[in-house]
């Protein structure tokens, strides 16, 4: 798919999803419900600081159904490249809880769901994974935002293999410029006698960026940031190689 082709789906999604959302939401918020998603169009989709999309584009697109209870559930998707003849579409649903810890000084947000990796002209792949999240607010600046989170699996990518990944991320603006920076690292490690990441059974992702918010257009922001991995590329070929290493990448996103 070409870029130019991909921008054209992100438009007509983000605005039949937001035409249909404002007639929806009066009737959904009469049942405590709320509906929200999101559009995205990126030059790379990196998943823990490896593509997956053979370092190329990817339109993206996600909904979450929300309950004043703080159940909620939703959908995100994405094209995908693994460099074999499937999949090409990745459609994970999720389903989770979410609440503010109110006897808390800091009132953080608490977070927790299972989410699935779901592959469908490739069920081999998908997999669920559990996650818990806590974020804080104005965390050390006002409007800053600090997330850190924990996820387990006992079927990484679709192998039986147990796997942990935690992350501690931070974003902040900078002043009422409409800027912001973004950074965050994580640490994921796998059973060895099910999965190796080129001979270790662990490895270290980074990301530090920039972000801007469009004041002109709700909800629109863009972000450009540096992402890679510490995995080792020692007999790699050179397009595996570029799947780990560090790499610009930059995204729009329309949130609504």
């Amino acid at each position: 798919m070409k870029f130019s082709a991909k921008l054209i789906a992100v438009s007509v999604l983000t605005a039949c999803a937001t035409t249909a959302m404002a007639d929806e939401n009066t009737t959904l918020s009469q049942l405590g419900l709320s509906f929200s998603g999101s559009a995205a169009l990126t030059s790379d989709y990196r998943f823990r600081g490896v593509t997956q999309a053979e370092n190329d584009p990817a339109v993206q697109a996600g909904f979450t159904l929300s309950h004043t209870s703080g159940l909620y559930a939703g959908v995100w998707g994405s094209n995908v490249n693994f460099g074999t003849p499937d999949p090409h579409v990745e459609l994970d649903p999720f389903l989770g809880y979410s609440t503010e810890l109110s006897g808390f000084a800091a009132k953080p947000i608490l977070d927790i769901g299972v989410w699935y990796y779901n592959y469908p002209s490739a069920s081999d792949l998908n997999w669920a994974e559990l996650y818990g999240k806590l974020t804080f607010k104005d965390a050390l600046v006002s409007g800053d935002s600090l997330l850190t989170n924990i996820n387990y699996t006992n079927d990484y990518a679709g192998l039986d293999a147990d796997s942990w990944n935690v992350n501690v991320g931070y974003s902040f603006p900078i002043g009422a410029t409409g800027f912001g920076g973004v950074a965050s690292v994580g640490y994921t490690a796998v059973d060895e006698d099910k999965y190796t990441f080129n001979g270790d059974d662990n490895y270290v992702d980074w990301k530090a960026g920039v972000t801007y918010g469009f004041k002109s257009v709700s909800g629109l922001s863009a972000e450009l940031a540096a992402i890679g991995t510490n995995i080792d590329t020692d007999g790699m070929a050179h397009k595996a190689e570029r799947a780990v290493e560090t790499g610009a990448v930059f995204t729009l996103t329309k949130a609504f």
